[in-house]
């Protein structure tokens, strides 16, 4: 059973896959070959019933998208009328000197009864059908082809940004961001080949009117010299062929265009187009009420055709009574899914927790100029920079870093961008996207044509130069980076130093959840048991806050359940840690180098601070003002000399004020790092370079 089940599949889909194939075949067959009358009967037949066939399919098709191979049929259907012209003009041409009947019953029909038999009317009604479809059908149709295509191009950066920010956001799944990608690209193909399918129409159109003359010319001249017909015999018979002919292709041609022309003017929706009809002409009664007025009116006029504005107008006046008596009733008919679902769903009034907007903790607002920067579509890199530098924080910090949110903002300046956290801005730039920005590190010769500015993440001199004079200013000495690099850096810089306020307590669980697969008894006795998942994460914020990465999460994990039994206060946890991690902060300090110099603080400095904590812990250090603002100058000092030297500004000083001295000077001296003795390791040596505090300096 399954076997024959199998075959009979597979013989099916091999008659579907051939049948395209053998339609094209059997068009160049007929432009070569010569055809009976009977079988051009049967072709003409068929071509009218397949415009049909898609004017139907595209009426009841709820989106246009659903009929995506609409261009590619309108193509088909093109080259199968044209085939027929080439066959039939064979025939006319050939056996037109028989009578109407030469090229069988079909173009006799159209030329002999649709017309009456008079050739004059059958070149106004041809005339008049080809004017209906060339310039008003086929053109309307292309320029609202071309006029979509355009528009759905441009908007696709911000429709796929929508996407982005959707996935981002957690409201969408993967699987369905790719349907909705692979939607938003199939629509702007759609357009597009529209836009082309409709040239298709065009030459189609200018290409009946040209057989038909041809036909006409060529037969009387055939008629009357090859067959020796009177000029009036020839004219009867080749005339009404041609235009039985002109008829027979021309109205499929009309049909066609008409669906190219309902195809683009439809907007999406979930509705094929007659419900879309009913749902709108008959949404209010008021306009069929006031035409049923106007035409009854008209109606009671003396000389108009008095039964028929009356009836109508009456006809009209009962429709709008109908749609006033049951307006419930057809908006019911209309969609009867959204009826259903809203029974389903609270009142509108009602508020829930679904309409308070999540805040994106990093977010990237753009202005509309800087869309394309983001757009891979139109050459964007900063979406794979953005990745890069989620990637290069993730593995220096030891956390995974949250996706960044990026969306538009119509409130920010065309070129600018801001960086948020939390919602709340960190940062901000203005760019130019067809620009670089030279960056001027201290040392440059020379001065380059372009915007002066300041590096947004730095705040170095820089300017902004037109790519050309890229190596030109690389000449000169000045760093030079693309937008999407100066969007990143400030992005990875802000991010750096609020790296704290970017892990919460999952992050905290995932770290532990990895930890667990390799140390599960050391999880499991640390977490609840002797320390809650709330001071395990303030002891890893204050380790970021002073930039100490948490890759080591094992040591950290053993050290704080050893200081755990000791104390749960987190400045102790803290301290405990950072000298189990001495020698990978010594090692982000100092490097590989055996020796590191340090700044001290005078003796007397040291135990007048180490009094203040003592007497009031909670407090901080409460030292005289003036003595802490000379302090700070001093330090200050000390860090410029030690950077002039190259070398790394490192503040040494007793366990028990350097937490406090930490937090004091992150913002006073933000290149200086604070150590605590404990946290030098013992195969390391430092080298005392300066006292902060005393008369005098050991300078080395």
């Amino acid at each position: 059973m399954n076997t024959a089940a199998t075959m009979a599949s597979a013989r099916s889909l091999l008659l579907v896959g051939i049948g395209t194939p053998l339609l094209l075949v059997a068009m160049l067959a007929m432009m070569v070959l010569p055809l009976p009358p009977f079988l051009l009967d049967m072709f003409f037949t068929f071509n009218i019933s397949l415009s049909l066939v898609v004017l139907l399919v595209v009426v009841y098709t709820h989106r246009p998208l659903d009929f995506d191979m609409f261009p590619t049929v309108l193509l088909v259907a093109t080259l199968l009328r044209l085939a027929l012209n080439v066959a039939s003009t064979r025939v006319v041409l050939l056996e037109g000197h028989t009578g109407t009947s030469a090229a069988g019953n079909v173009i006799q029909s159209f030329g002999e009864f649709v017309v009456g038999g008079n050739y004059a009317v059958g070149l106004v009604v041809f005339a008049v059908l080809t004017i209906i479809n060339f310039v008003v059908v086929t053109k309307g149709a292309g320029r609202i082809s071309e006029v979509n295509a355009r528009f759905t191009l441009d908007a696709m950066p911000g429709k796929q940004m929508a996407v982005d920010a959707d996935l981002n956001s957690g409201l969408i799944t993967q699987d369905e961001a790719r349907e909705r990608r692979q939607e938003i690209a199939g629509e702007a193909d759609f357009y597009g080949s529209m836009d082309g399918a409709s040239k298709f129409i065009r030459g189609d159109a200018v290409a009946g009117i040209l057989i038909l003359f041809i036909n006409i010319i060529f037969g009387l001249g055939i008629g009357m010299i090859q067959h020796q017909l009177t000029f009036s015999d020839a004219a009867h018979n080749y005339t009404l062929l041609t235009i039985g002919d002109g008829l027979v292709a021309q109205i499929p041609s009309l049909v066609l265009s008409t669906a190219a022309a309902v195809a683009v003017t439809r907007v999406a929706a979930a509705r094929d187009m007659g419900q879309q009809v009913i749902g709108q002409l008959l949404h209010s009664p008021r306009p069929i009420a006031i035409t049923a007025s106007v035409v009854t009116a008209l109606g009671l006029i003396p000389g108009m055709p008095n039964a028929a504005f009356l009836g109508l107008g009456c006809f009209f006046g009962l429709v709008a009574y109908l749609v006033a008596k049951r307006p419930a009733t057809l908006e019911q008919a209309e969609s009867i899914e959204e009826v259903e679902q809203a029974e389903a769903e609270p009142p509108s009034s009602e508020l829930s927790w679904e309409d308070v907007p999540p805040v994106d903790v990093i977010g990237l607002e753009v202005g509309y100029r800087l869309i394309p920067l983001v757009d891979r579509s139109q050459g964007g890199q900063l979406m794979s920079r953005i990745k890069g530098v989620r990637r290069k924080l993730s593995q220096e910090l030891g956390f995974l870093v949250q996706p960044v949110h990026i969306r538009d903002n119509l409130d920010l300046s065309p070129t600018t961008y801001r960086i948020t956290l939390m919602g709340v801005p960190l940062g901000e730039g203005e760019i130019y996207p067809d620009k670089e920005l030279a960056i001027n590190p201290g040392q440059v010769h020379g001065t380059l044509a372009g915007a002066e500015t300041r590096d947004p993440t730095f705040g170095l001199e820089a300017v902004w130069i037109d790519p050309a004079l890229h190596d030109e200013a690389q000449t000169m000495g000045y760093t030079v980076v693309d937008t999407s690099t100066v969007v990143a850096t400030h992005l990875s810089h802000l991010l750096s130093q609020h790296a704290a306020d970017l892990i919460g307590h999952e992050e905290v669980q995932q770290l532990l959840d990895m930890l667990a697969k390799s140390s599960p008894k050391l999880v499991e006795d640390l977490v609840p048991k002797l320390l809650p998942l709330g001071s395990v994460l303030r002891v890893l914020q204050n380790l970021l806050i002073e930039n100490v990465p948490i890759r080591d999460m094992r040591t950290i994990a053993e050290t704080l359940a050893e200081q755990a039994t000791i104390s749960q206060n987190s400045d102790v946890l803290t301290a405990g840690v950072r000298v189990a991690l001495s020698r990978q902060i010594y090692q982000h300090i100092n490097g590989m180098g055996q020796e590191m110099a340090v700044i001290s603080l005078n003796p007397d400095l040291e135990q007048i601070l180490l009094q203040s904590v003592q007497t009031a812990p909670e407090s901080g250090l409460g030292i005289e003002p003036g003595l802490a603002e000379q302090m700070i100058t001093d330090l200050n000092h000390s860090v410029q000399r030690m950077e002039a030297e190259n070398k790394a500004a490192v503040l040494l000083v007793s366990p028990a004020l350097r937490p406090m001295l930490a937090r004091l000077l992150k913002n006073l001296a933000p290149n200086l790092h604070v150590l605590a003795y404990s946290e030098v390791p013992d195969n390391k040596q430092i080298k005392v370079v300066s006292a902060v505090g005393g008369q005098s300096e050991i300078m080395g």
